[in-house]
């Protein structure tokens, strides 16, 4: 049975309210042509970034490209979001006021280490008048990955509320030394700790990027790994990886069949109260029906996304 139901793209707590993150592409804030080709590259996000992409000098002239880079793309199809310096660096101030100015959907909020890291970032949000901003936080440091449970519990509990953890795997392999290659098979448990933080409090959970884009094979190979960990979406560096990323974490048409007929039977007048049922020679059970829903709820999403 597991093997027919593909699986489930997001948090998804009602079958109303799942936004596809299948792939977030960042976009350095300062390339001026990476920005008008942005919207219309089909992602569903884009950050803005001010932090690694953009160098030290350039940073005022990113943060005035902004406002219209942010207006220019359909709040309906991609959500808006801006990656901020550290809020301990100098660069954290300006940026947040440029946010302020330019209004996305969140704050992609690096270097999160600690609980005390989000309590200061929404002292800083509310004095910005940014309170009801959404907030994606970076793990990205050994300390983070050791504090992760604490950190998301108090994000849940705060204005700007946390909504998204961003992995980032180069900063983790740099840091610890250890070796992202053959499979990232010696980053594997700290990747799953993230996605069994994530899961267990219901904020979604995007991989981090493939460096080599021109090797496609490479980068498909880990999308479909990411898919199976249970990740929500992946990071992207080029357009080119866009499409692949969105195709593999959406649900297949045979996923999206199976689960409206699961939905079907349980909904019929014969099974309404049924725990488990027999569907086409197999054992079906109520669990399944959920996941099926919210399966379904993930592909309207998808239209809808499509539709804008």
């Amino acid at each position: 049975m597991a093997g027919r139901i593909c699986v489930i793209v997001g948090p998804v707590t009602t079958d109303s309210d799942y936004r596809p993150r299948r792939s977030a592409l960042y976009v350095p804030a300062s390339n001026a042509r990476a920005l008008a080709k942005a919207p219309a590259l089909g992602a569903d996000a884009i950050v803005f970034d001010l932090e690694d992409a953009v160098a030290p000098a350039a940073r005022p002239a990113a943060r005035a490209a902004l406002t219209q880079a942010v207006a220019s793309c359909d709040a309906t199809r991609v959500a808006r979001v801006v990656r901020v310096n550290a809020i301990a660096s100098d660069d954290f101030a300006a940026d947040l006021a440029a946010v302020a100015d330019c209004r996305p959907d969140a704050v992609l909020l690096p270097k999160v280490e600690s609980a005390d890291d989000l309590h200061r970032f929404a002292a800083a949000a509310s004095s910005s008048g940014l309170d009801d901003i959404r907030l994606w936080a970076m793990v990205e440091t050994a300390a983070s990955l050791l504090a992760l449970d604490s950190i998301v519990t108090t994000g849940l509990q705060l204005g700007p509320r946390l909504e998204c953890l961003v992995v980032g795997t180069n900063d983790i392999a740099k840091e610890t030394g250890v070796d992202p290659g053959d499979g990232r098979r010696y980053l594997l448990p700290w990747l799953m700790q993230v996605v069994l933080v994530g899961k267990r409090h219901r904020v979604a959970i995007l991989d981090g990027v493939w460096n080599d884009f021109a090797d496609t094979t490479g980068f498909e190979a880990e999308v479909r790994q990411s898919v199976r960990m249970g990740f929500d979406g992946k990071t992207l560096i080029h357009p080119s990886q866009v499409e692949p990323a969105n195709r593999m974490f959406s649900p297949s048409p045979d996923a999206v069949a199976d689960a409206r007929r699961i939905v079907a039977a349980f909904d019929s007048e014969s099974h309404r109260g049924a725990n488990v049922i027999n569907l086409d020679g197999r054992m079906v059970e109520r669990l399944h029906y959920e996941q099926a829903r919210r399966l379904l709820a993930v592909q309207t999403a998808i239209e809808e996304t499509r539709r804008g």
